[in-house]
């Protein structure tokens, strides 16, 4: 069996502002027909992919790997069947036929013991925000912060690592969004998990965030997109291939080599 691991938010996904930032850099000025929505908030569509990339994806048993909170993974309405797997939470969550895994639920507790608790990660984070920054706690796994980057001070970040690596957290800064994450709460760890259950001889994994190294390390394959943190910290592995492309485009040509995994 074949695993297609694939993260949410610009990598299969993009939000308008998004597709946006992928049109100046590509150049390629997005028609109504090219894009189709792939998920409603309050009534609004809120992220996009293109028509090419939704065709393939509808035929494609992909897994969705994602950070987002439960909440806000079944927001999201991918082509095809509803998706036999998923991991929601950053690995917090291993969904099958949509519902979480009781005994999945029960591992990540027992892993989660052995880590400072979340409050104290939000109260670090408290400590280094302004007021009007808000902290958001995720399904009691992690937590993370919406800052201003252009007043955020990088000593900050600095004394958040102190805090966090004896503590067992990690830190990561993107885009607008400053996380604290336990160390045993990894994309891989659930995608192992599921490789484990499933037979899995091979995966293929796509992300685009500081967060995806984990999955990226693990997949036998694994690509991410030219645009995102990934792609500015330089980093890189021999059997991870990184993109031109940016923005929706980038998300069709990952549809396009899951596709050929497939």
């Amino acid at each position: 069996m074949i695993l297609l691991a694939a993260d949410l938010d610009r990598t299969l996904i993009y939000s308008a502002k998004a597709v946006a930032l992928g049109r100046s850099r590509s150049g390629h000025d997005f028609g109504p027909a090219e894009l189709v929505p792939v998920e409603f908030r309050q009534g609004e569509q809120a992220s996009f992919m293109t028509a090419a990339a939704a065709k393939l994806l509808a035929e494609l048993p992909i897994v969705p790997v994602t950070t987002r909170s439960l909440k806000q993974y079944r927001r999201v309405r991918l082509p095809g069947p509803p998706a036999a797997f998923a991991i929601a939470g950053n690995g917090g969550h291993l969904l099958i036929d949509g519902e979480p895994d009781p005994a999945w639920a029960a591992e990540i507790r027992e892993r989660l013991r052995t880590v400072s608790p979340l409050a104290e990660a939000v109260s670090q984070l408290q400590r280094r925000s302004r007021p009007d920054w808000r902290v958001h706690e995720v399904d009691g796994l992690f937590c993370y912060a919406v800052i201003d980057r252009a007043e955020f001070r990088r000593r900050n970040l600095a004394e958040l690592d102190e805090w966090a690596q004896p503590n067992g957290w990690r830190s990561s800064l993107q885009g607008r969004k400053l996380y604290l994450v336990p160390r045993p709460l990894a994309k891989s760890a659930a995608v192992a998990e599921l490789a484990r259950r499933t037979g899995t001889i091979r995966v293929y994994a796509a992300g685009d965030s500081l967060l995806d190294i984990d999955l990226l390390q693990f997949a036998d394959h694994g690509i991410h997109p030219g645009h995102g943190e990934l792609a500015r910290s330089g980093w890189s592995a021999a059997h991870v291939q990184r993109l031109a492309e940016t923005g929706p485009l980038a998300g069709e040509r990952i549809a396009e080599w899951l596709a050929a995994a497939s």
